[in-house]
Order: structure tokens, then sequence, then C-alpha cells
């Protein structure tokens, strides 16, 4: 047994061993609806009022965002004061891709295999993103007793029917293809001994149509397309942010500025057409959240485009998973994926009470985690904060001594490392800021608001609507990546070759200065900010 437990902790264990029987056989009710909207407005992070803006400048003037987001955005750009000569590119290419996690190296393989001469350039290295990190599984209606139909009843529900119609639809009806595409690329996923895949159910699903790797879904899945992209011969430019999109003299998207992360070089990549797949935001750390995302997920693409002129969709809203770890400290924030709970672990409170249906969705699981740390003061204490207990020794009281070093090696792997037996032990877990639910606003062909600039992954604002459900992510990166790849391909067999500029640039610094903005830091952050000085890194890192 890890030897750092409190007191607090050990006594409230022994409640939790007690109960863990009439717990294991109890099926809690679900909410009626009226109860989830109740619960949401009162706790859920997304409705706190005092930690969001009105933004003063840009496409979503007048609209509210997390104030961290809207610094950002209404950001200083880094060449704002630098002449940028746009005369003699550094690289050329016919589609430029910016990012290097599932949905960036899926645009590339399907450019590359249109024809296209592709480009990749990332912030970090290839595979540094939100993708190596997904664990649970991805989700696609393969089955006799399921349909795509049924897949986006579930998921439009689940984002409380917010999602853009046209992009939920390709999201589920290509999701079968996606699992083949992977499939066939050679992704290891769970199977039958006679080559069925086994498939589980997820917070809000009605059918078990959630495919797995064990719980290294996303490192499989990503290792597989780094492989891809790698063998093809598609160069990528590592450890290089673009800090600015460039536009021909017409408007349309033309390539970008790039920066050298280790010796703070400027490049230009030339480009007839741009594919935006940077990831999420959770390293903004909004509301002082510990966060599950990669290093480099700083919101670049949403302020990227938003200076060249694109639409956000739901900017106002992030998804907080409902199980990060709480304890020990060394990782707090980390994911505790939620195929824990879909084998059968149930969340249980201080006195060892199961409080709510385990798989309830994200948002409502995590808004009643937040209740009961907080109103109903049912939590412990920990470093970080407050927690809760995630029962997973009940996962082989049901299921039977064995499944959790099977399904869930990762999970086993990340706590025994600090001694934490998590097949005999409960582990304390508390919300920690997951995934950006809202982004750029796109077509159903991947297209930004910016002719030529398609956006693909988390970047992207609508698919999901107001809340993901588990698995979705990793499809829509499948889907909307080879999507946006096929398109700019096609795109860039017709793009003209108009002047390139960066006139956008100066009207935006033009719209700053007079709307007062002139001390708003530079953008994009492009790495987080760990410093005594910012208080919502103090917060995280106590």
């Amino acid at each position: 047994m890890y030897t750092n437990y409190t007191e607090e902790m050990l006594e409230s264990m022994k409640n939790v061993a007690a109960k863990r029987e009439s717990n294991a056989a109890m099926e809690p009710r679900r909410m009626t609806a009226e109860e989830k909207d109740n619960l949401l407005a009162a706790f859920h992070p997304d409705y706190k009022a005092s930690e969001f803006a009105e933004l003063k400048i840009g496409p979503n003037k007048g609209e509210k965002v997390p104030v961290e987001l809207a610094s950002l955005l209404q950001g200083k750009s880094r060449i704002e004061d630098t002449e940028i000569d746009l005369s003699s590119p550094d690289y050329d290419a016919d589609v430029l891709v910016i990012g290097g996690g599932g949905a960036g190296s899926s645009a590339a393989i399907e450019a590359h295999q249109a024809g296209a001469k592709v480009l990749m350039v990332t912030k970090l290295r290839i595979g540094d993103a939100n993708t190596m990190m997904a664990e649970g599984g991805i989700q696609a209606a393969d089955k006799p007793n399921d349909s795509p139909a049924q897949h986006y009843l579930d998921a439009f529900g689940g984002g409380h029917f917010a999602a853009k119609p046209e992009l939920l639809r390709k999201l589920v009806t290509e999701a079968p293809d996606a699992i083949l595409w992977l499939n066939r690329l050679g992704v290891e996923f769970d199977k039958e001994p006679d080559g069925t895949m086994i498939t589980t159910h997820g917070g809000g699903t009605s059918r078990k149509r959630m495919h797995a790797a064990k719980d290294y879904s996303g490192a499989e899945i990503m290792r597989t397309l780094r492989d891809e992209v790698l063998n093809r011969g598609i160069p990528v430019v590592d450890f290089t942010a673009a800090i600015e999109l460039i536009l021909d003299r017409d408007g349309k998207a033309a390539g970008a500025v790039l920066l050298n992360m280790e010796t703070k070089e400027i490049r230009i990549a030339r480009a007839k057409t741009v594919v935006l797949a940077t990831g999420g935001a959770g390293r903004l750390h909004y509301q002082g959240f510990p966060t599950s995302n990669h290093y480099g997920a700083t919101a670049d693409g949403l302020v990227l485009a938003y200076r060249a002129g694109a639409k956000l969709l739901y900017a106002d809203t992030l998804q907080y998973h409902p199980t990060g770890a709480a304890f020990p400290e060394q990782i707090y924030g980390a994911l505790v994926t939620e195929k824990v709970r879909s084998l059968g672990a149930k969340l249980v409170n201080r006195n060892g009470e199961v409080f709510m249906h385990p798989l309830e969705t994200r948002d409502v699981c995590a808004a009643s985690i937040i209740r009961e740390c907080g109103e109903r003061n049912n939590g412990l204490a920990t470093p970080g904060g407050k927690g809760l207990w995630l029962d997973t020794p009940m996962i082989e009281f049901k299921n039977g001594a064995g499944t959790i070093e099977k399904r869930i090696p990762a999970m086993m792997r990340m706590f025994g490392k600090y001694g934490i037996d998590i097949r005999k032990e409960p582990i304390l877990v508390y919300p920690t800021l997951h995934y950006q639910n809202g982004g750029i606003d796109i077509t159903a062909d991947g297209m930004s608001g910016i002719q030529n600039l398609f956006v693909a992954g988390e970047a992207v604002g609508g698919i999901h609507g107001r809340n993901r459900l588990m698995g979705n992510s990793l499809l829509d990166i499948i889907v909307f990546g080879r999507n946006a790849g096929v398109r700019a391909a096609a795109a860039a067999k017709t793009a003209s070759a108009a002047p390139l500029s960066l006139e956008h640039v100066k009207a935006f610094a033009a719209m700053r200065r007079d709307a007062g903005l002139d001390g708003a830091e530079l953008s994009p952050r492009l790495l987080p900010h760990y410093t005594h000085g910012n208080p919502r890194a103090e917060n995280v890192l106590r």
C-alpha cells in the first residue's frame, strides 16, 4: 500500500471497502434532463460567468470566451514589429499541414495519397499531441445491433443538441470506414480470437461501440499514423511553430510564418492550401484547473485563424474530464480513462456512498463530482485541492481477477509507479481540463471562413456541440483529418498563385489599438507559463 495516504484517506478507504459488495450490485438511476440542466448551471465551470470575457475585436466581437483565451485572441502578433520578407520562401508546398498529431498526420497521409506535395510543420515533434495521450477508445457504429443513426442520436443529445448537423452526420457515417482504414494501416485493436473487434460502452452511449487498443488507444493510433507519414517520406519540420498565417492578395490562405523553437529564426512557408491541425488549449489552465493535455496545447490554431478573419464556434465551452488523477500530486491532473468506469468502477464519496451513475455524460459527471466535493462536503483533501474515490477494485470484484491488467494496463502502471495497486486500492480523482469543445467554424468539406484554410481535429468547433462523448475525439481526428487532406489536395490543383500578404496582421494591430488593447500579451503563446508570477500556474502547481 502507498505510504503517503493521510489518516483521513485511510479511514475513508475502509468505508469504501466495506460497501464495495453492495455498491457493485447497485445501479444508480440516471438523472432527468431537468436535473442535469440544473446541475450544470450550478456547478459546471462553463457556467461561471466571472471566468469569461467579452471579445472587443475580431469576427466574434461581442461574444464571451474564457478570460485566458480572450487575452490571446486579442493579443499582439509576434511579428507585429518585425519586417518579414515574403519574396523568397524557405519552403514551398501544395499542402502545408500545421500540427503533428492525429489530425495533421491523417491529413498529410491523404493529401500525399492524392498526389500533392505535402509539408508538415509541428511545434514539438510529430506525435507530441493529445492524440498520443488519449486512452479509452474510438467510437464507430459497425456492429449488427448499432447504426450511424443511433450514434448520431447519442452524440447529438450528449452535446446538448448544439452540434452542426452536417459535421456530426459526417462524423458518424464515416466512422466505420475510419476504423477499417486504421486497421489496414496496422492499428492493433482489441479483438476476439476470431478477429471480431471487442467493443465497450462509454458515457452517454446506448450501444457498445468503443473500439480500443487496451488503454493505449491514442498512442497506438498515433504510432501507426506517424510511421505511415515517415514511411511515405513526407517532410516533417519539427520544433517549428506557426506564428502567423499568410494570406494571398485575394484573402486566401497561402502559407505561414514559422518560428524555429530552438534558434528563434523566422522561416516562410508558401503553400497553395493550408491545413490547420494544432489541437487544444488545456495548457492554458482555464480557471486554474489541472490538465490532461500535452505540453504544447495552447490554442495556437484558434489565435492564428481568428487574426486572419476566421470565425470561431462555441469557444466558450470546454470539457473537464470528470476523472483526472487527484492523488498522488506527481500525477495531478493526469487522465484516468473513462474505460475504467465502463469496466465497472464506480464513483464513491468519502463515506463509501455511490452518488451518481458512473456513465453519465462527461459534463454531468464532472459537475456532480464538483458538487459532491464542494457543496455537499463529501470529498477528501488532497495536496492539489480535493478529490473522491473511483473504486477500481470493483472491476475485478465484478469481472474476475486479471481484468485490470488485461484491459487497462496503462492505468495499473501509472499508479503502480507510486506504490498504488489499483486492483486492491481505489484511486482519488477530480475533474481535469481535457478538451476544447469549441474552435474554428468549418463547413462539411473542412474549410474555414478563409478560402483554402482547412481545419481538422480539436481546433474545430461544432462537431460535438457543447459537450463531447468519449471516443468521438479520436474519431474526429481521423474523419476530419482525412477529409481535410483530400479536400486540400484537390483545392491545391486549381489554386492561383497570387502575391503573398500579411496585411491582415497590420489590420488586426490597428483594431487592437482602436479598442485600447495595446497592453495585451504576445500571441500565440506557444508554450505554457509556469512561473510564480502567474497565479493560474501557482494554483495548478501548488
